[in-house]
């Protein structure tokens, strides 16, 4: 199967420009979940940019009804 990096651009919300993975969705998501996180489009903007993409993290936004 072919990459769809430059389509799945348009819709990434990871503020790291820097990641070599952006756009690359299943490394980005194997790269996370092997540190127990979630990849950046899993969260609200502004929970995002906190970097903070553990899955305690998502659960809290979870419980309080942001995601």
């Amino acid at each position: 199967m072919e990459c769809r990096q430059e389509r799945n651009l348009e819709h990434c919300n990871c503020t790291y420009s820097a990641c070599d993975k952006r756009g690359l969705c299943c490394e980005c998501i194997r790269y996370h979940l092997a540190m127990r996180q979630l990849p950046g489009c899993a969260f609200p903007a502004d929970a995002e940019r906190t970097y903070d993409r553990s899955f305690e993290h998502f659960a809290k936004l979870v419980a309080a009804g942001r995601v």
